[in-house]
């Protein structure tokens, strides 16, 4: 979304410098007498009546049709076969949340279209394996008895292990959502490779997680089974139920939350937290979110970090358990283990950012002459690294790769900004590198420790050909001006109707000019980490309560009676047992 070259009557308006980022609105004819909700839908290029309705009502009709995808019918005919015949089908998943969901979606669809199905699944491990599909694995599970194996979120390099499964005389499926080899040609020699970006695709909506690739073929297997259109009542609870864990792969692997994703997103958020998977709602519980209504922001920063946990300081195939088990005891028992491997990896990460601050820093890949930071280090946790790299780039807006060392490899992952598409970026590196893949905004790489230095010179030329210097700084963008007047409870929540935020569909921010701080703001939480103030504007509103995260440390600049222009998030607070309208702070300008 936000995408203003769509819409003649918006543009950019002049960068402002706030105190932590520049901000940018969006000028457009829609005039400030207007409603808030109508200038927010303006600012963001649904000035159309019916184009906006459309966007406030994602229904479940709007989702396209799943043949158009390339290869999805002939890998359900080959599914729905391999049913019939009671051969033994492998489905091979990726440890991220993207993957164990896409992994367990497919798992529940072909029980409930058999349910005496020989299906198991198997995801590799991430530090032993690596990602994707492997040869080895692929001669484990043909020698198991896997005639069919079907992989979710990888495979579509895989060369090698397509060419295994063929000498094992395995029907291998591939679908992914991951970028297709630069040589468009260079497809893996399998059964069906199921990708919504083939070329010559008609499929109309090219930006898919492996979650959501899965629930569309999961879809078609199921009217396949059927025979049409209408599934029977059962499978259609079942593909239902399925829409919060593609909901989940849909947020957790940052893909832009517009077209299908939107939809998805906006019918599964709200059906996990009533979820009838056991294991879903022992991880709803132990997030401590039972009750709570569940947008893309819980899982984000709660259930999806619990389910990465898994695989980043363990074996993913333990959320797939979590996921497909029918038993209420042994859920409980593994989403509490993953809550105590999420501690676990928080203490890691903690280690790493610090550690990766200061290395960079003195080796100057903050100043604006280098424009992306590459480091590895022995003992860094290549599961946990990723992770620090959206840290990195949060504080320093460059691309960042980081790797841990063992036995003379380097293995790790890298994170991106927008319009520096990482993937790409890495190819161009290819002459060093063991194996790397991934997408725009995040990729994965391995490289021998004797071609890290030549690595990173490569890589650090790429960006700084492509990154302007002014590009460096943190920026945000905000949809109009508002007054607190006009920030009521009923309005709040009409704004939230914009949701699921995320990529290409941020959060509603807000400038408010003109307010002055009322009273004494203060810290609080941990450490007194964040801020919390109440401001007023020149209107004599009421005091509207404003909590910075991450604010704590700039209190002395919020004295009694500073006047500020502010850019804010709109929200409501339940805290206490009255729900009130209370924002975020985005980033704050002194008015002088």
């Amino acid at each position: 979304m936000r995408d203003q070259t769509a819409n003649p009557t918006t543009r950019d308006t002049p960068l402002i410098r706030g105190m932590t980022r520049l901000w940018r609105g969006v000028a457009c004819e829609v005039g400030a007498s207007q409603p808030l909700i109508t200038r927010v839908l303006a600012a963001r290029g649904l000035r159309d009546p019916e184009t906006a309705a459309a966007f406030l009502d994602p229904s479940l009709k709007r989702l396209h049709d799943p043949s158009l995808m390339p290869d999805l019918d002939k890998a359900a005919q080959r599914l729905l076969r391999a049913l019939h015949d009671r051969e033994p089908i492998a489905i091979y998943g990726d440890y991220d949340v993207d993957g164990v969901t896409a992994t367990s979606i497919l798992w529940h669809t072909l029980h409930a279209l058999a349910p005496d199905a020989d299906v198991r699944t198997y995801v590799p491990h991430r530090l032993d394996e690596g990602y994707g599909l492997n040869e080895e694995a692929i001669r484990e599970l043909a020698a198991a008895g896997a005639k069919v194996i079907i992989s979710v979120d990888c495979g579509v390099t895989a060369i090698g292990p397509a060419r295994v499964a063929r000498e094992c005389g395995v029907d291998l499926i591939i679908t992914d959502h991951h970028n297709l080899p630069e040589d468009e040609g260079a497809l893996p020699d399998a059964y069906a490779v199921v990708h919504p970006r083939r070329p010559g695709s008609r499929y109309p909506f090219g930006e898919l997680c492996g979650a959501g690739v899965a629930f569309k073929l999961a879809w078609r297997a199921a009217t396949m089974a059927a025979g049409g259109e209408r599934v029977s009542p059962k499978v259609r609870d079942v593909l239902l139920e399925m829409l919060p864990l593609a909901s989940m792969g849909v947020v957790a692997d940052v893909v832009p939350l517009v077209d299908e994703n939107r939809v998805i997103a906006s019918w599964g958020l709200p059906r996990i937290r009533a979820s009838t998977l056991e294991g879903l709602r022992a991880l709803v519980r132990a997030s401590g979110l039972d009750g709570e209504s569940i947008d893309s922001e819980a899982v984000g920063f709660k259930l999806g970090p619990r389910l990465n946990a898994c695989g980043r300081m363990g074996h993913a195939r333990e959320a797939v358990e979590l996921l497909t088990t029918a038993r209420g005891a042994r859920a409980s028992e593994i989403a509490q283990m993953l809550t105590r491997k999420n501690e676990e990896r928080r203490a890691v990460e903690k280690a790493i950012l610090d550690e990766a601050i200061a290395l960079a820093e003195a080796a100057g890949m903050t100043r604006d002459e280098r424009r992306a930071i590459v480091l590895s280090r022995p003992g860094w946790h290549p599961g946990v690294v990723g992770i620090v790299c959206s840290r990195l780039v949060e504080r320093f807006h460059r691309p960042t790769i980081l790797m841990g060392e063992q036995d003379g490899v380097c293995h790790g992952s890298g994170r991106s900004v927008d319009g520096f598409p990482l993937a790409h970026a890495i190819a161009r590196c290819t002459e060093y590198l063991i194996s790397h893949g991934g997408h725009d905004m995040a990729a994965g790489l391995k490289l021998q420790r004797d071609s890290l230095d030549a690595f990173v010179e490569a890589f650090t030329s790429v960006a700084n050909e492509a990154i302007r210097p002014d590009q460096l700084h943190g920026r945000a963008s905000f949809d109009c001006d508002a007054t607190i007047a006009e920030l009521s409870g009923d309005v709040v929540r009409e704004l939230r109707r914009l949701g699921p935020f995320g990529r290409e569909n941020p959060p509603i921010t807000l400038r408010m000019p003109s307010v002055r701080v009322e009273g004494r703001a203060q810290t609080m939480g941990r450490e007194n980490l964040h801020l919390s103030m109440h401001v007023r504007d020149a209107n004599g509103s009421r005091p509207m309560r404003v909590v910075g995260w991450q604010w704590g440390r700039r209190v002395a600049e919020f004295a009694p009676g500073t006047p500020l222009d502010l850019l804010l998030r709109p929200g409501i607070s339940t805290f206490g047992g009255s729900p009130r309208v209370e924002c975020e702070l985005v980033d704050a300008l002194v008015v002088r």
